[in-house]
């Protein structure tokens, strides 16, 4: 390789390195961002106590998302995206069983993994969702409408028990995430301090059996 050649291909590696840089960079802000934002709300937290909870300067998170709405916008897109991507799974050839357990399965480990991002979700729903409203109606809605035809079509083919699909992610939401939205309310009622890995286990086997029962599954 000559020397001009090296030259052109370094720009693009140097692009690479960047690209990589700014993406773990934003990760880690947007981590920080939903323990600040589920701790102190949107009007307690700070980009100044986001920067710190990252350990990164303050500019940083005026460089990557511009403003506190920005970030908490990008910390709510980012969330919701999140708990789409295991929809995937309702296709009409997949069996019902295993696409809703597997469903179930992906929630729970987001709610285990991830629970201040629930938190922060559940805290801009009961405040009427004034930011992440389009959000719900443009990407969440469509989906859900889609999804829920496969679980109609499963249903008219005799594959699972009648239920309303509509109702039926509500129910898969409500019984997923509680565990992360709640947890000092499932911890105080279980008489501990904290939801243990042997609790997380239990809770989901529990959530799998009941609701695929449910479904006649």
């Amino acid at each position: 390789m000559t020397p001009l050649q090296r030259s052109q291909l370094q720009p693009t590696l140097d692009d690479s390195a960047k690209g990589q840089i700014r993406q773990a960079n934003e990760a880690r802000i947007l981590a920080a961002a939903e323990r600040v934002f589920a701790g102190a709300g949107f009007g307690g937290a700070t980009m100044a106590a986001i920067a710190d909870e990252a350990g990164l300067p303050k500019a940083n998170l005026h460089y990557y998302f511009g403003a506190k709405q920005d970030l908490y916008r990008a910390v709510l897109a980012h969330t919701l995206q999140d708990w789409l991507v295991p929809t995937e799974v309702f296709t009409p050839e997949a069996d019902p069983r295993t696409a809703i357990e597997a469903y179930i399965r992906a929630k729970m480990a987001l709610a285990m993994l991830r629970p201040h991002a629930s938190r922060v979700f559940a805290n801009e729903l009961l405040h009427g969702a004034p930011v992440v409203k389009q959000l719900l109606a443009t990407e969440l809605r469509p989906l859900v409408l889609a999804k829920a035809e496969v679980i109609n079509q499963w249903v008219r083919s005799g594959r699972m028990a009648p239920v309303d699909p509509i109702h039926l992610f509500f129910t898969l939401w409500a019984a997923t995430q509680t565990y992360a939205d709640f947890e000092v309310q499932v911890c105080a009622v279980l008489g501990q301090d904290t939801f243990t890995a042997n609790d997380q286990s239990q809770a989901t086997e529990h959530v799998v059996s009941l609701l695929l029962r449910g479904c006649g599954l």
